[in-house]
């Protein structure tokens, strides 16, 4: 084993905890209150390559490994969990689809400007009825024979008012279940596509939360992802990856609070000296130590084995589950280090502590993950 970064992996982690320091980390706490989405900070991504990281140069990505992505996520959450957010979701859910299962029309029409962060993207499964249970789908695009007609609504869709492009699950055959769902690629401005108010969240408040509604719009044949039926083996494949990402956003939400939590713990005194010397502080830094780093392997391990091209369903569950889980156990020891102040916003523990929650929930919530994990260990 070989736990050693290479000289790019090391450059790429320093760039991303640089830009968070300088470009993320003014304002956060102010883009967090007015729910306001960060629209300079992603052009700035783009134009470093955080937004198509694993892409092909040859469709206008950095064409790097999985691991060096995630040393992005976790630099970007440790400051802002919002802007990671954005980042995860137009790398893990719509490029890496669109480039792994995509024709090479649509990989020249929207992957080119998706993975250079001229546009960024959005990933559309889950329904008031359908979240975890994604095989539930009332969303339907009727086959018209050279068009889909797309009717129903969307929830909770990450950029859903900042995107352009969209990937929608839809059901087609409902007579198939879910062998009769496909992923089509709906652009903004369609006839019929609205775009739902706000939601106004605990946490991640300055990415931009939507449901979307579908009034009868026309989606050409050439904007389905693969076969007829593959839509829902196409959501289940994106997730898997998907996972890894919002793996390494919780450690970054996880690795952050804790960072701040012991350098706060060396400066605040009480009783005498600093709170660090109180054992039953210097305990709570030591545990959350620990855990950060297992969660840190077991989301290191997740993305190498991507990178071997291993099956990597169960390992990307298993971190999700556990870093997901520390991120929330993290942020709120954070808080009681910091005390009264903890409560206040200005020291962005209680903000990572609500943004924490999320990784509990979505890309599968934590009750899924055990699903996938225990599934697949039963069957050995």
């Amino acid at each position: 084993m070989n736990f050693t970064l290479t000289e790019e992996q090391e450059m790429i982690r320093q760039a991303a905890r640089d830009f968070a320091h300088t470009e993320l980390l003014p304002g956060v706490i102010e883009r967090d209150e007015t729910q306001q989405f960060p629209s300079e900070q992603v052009k700035k991504m783009g134009e470093l390559g955080f937004m198509g990281m694993m892409v092909d140069p040859e469709y206008g990505g950095s064409g790097l490994d999985t691991l060096s992505y995630v040393l992005t996520m976790e630099e970007l959450s440790k400051v802002d969990a919002s802007s990671s957010v954005i980042v995860s979701v137009n790398n893990s859910l719509v490029c890496w689809g669109l480039e792994t299962f995509g024709s090479e029309e649509q990989k020249e029409k929207y992957l080119k400007k998706l993975a250079s962060g001229e546009i960024i993207g959005a990933f559309c499964l889950s329904e008031p009825e359908a979240g975890s249970d994604a095989t539930s789908q009332k969303t339907t695009a009727i086959d018209k024979g050279d068009h889909y007609v797309l009717n129903g609504t969307k929830n909770w869709i990450t950029n859903g008012s900042s995107a352009s492009v969209y990937l929608v699950i839809a059901q087609t055959h409902i007579e198939k279940g879910y062998k009769g769902i496909n992923a089509l690629i709906v652009e903004k401005g369609m006839p019929g596509f609205e775009i739902g108010p706000k939601e106004n969240k605990l946490g991640i408040r300055g990415s931009d939360t939507h449901s979307l509604i579908f009034n009868d719009v026309k989606i050409p044949k050439e904007n389905r992802i693969g076969g007829d039926g593959f839509g829902f083996k196409f959501a289940m494949k994106t997730l898997a990856g998907g996972r890894i990402g919002i793996a390494a956003q919780a450690l970054g939400i996880a690795a952050g609070a804790y960072e701040l939590a012991k350098n706060y713990s060396k400066e605040r005194r009480a009783f005498g000296t600093e709170i660090s010397n109180h054992q039953a502080i210097a305990f709570k830094l030591a545990d959350m130590h620990t855990q950060i780093e297992a969660a840190r392997y077991l989301v290191y391990k997740a993305a190498w084995d991507k990178d071997q091209d291993n099956d990597y369903d169960i390992s990307g569950a298993m971190a999700k589950l556990y870093a997901s889980q520390v991120a929330m156990e993290t942020t709120v020891e954070a808080v009681q280090i910091f005390g009264g102040n903890g409560f206040v916003k200005e020291y962005h523990v209680e903000r990572m502590m609500r943004d924490a929650k999320i990784t509990q929930i979505y890309e599968g919530t934590s009750e899924i993950q055990k699903i996938v994990i225990s599934r697949s260990i039963l069957k050995k």
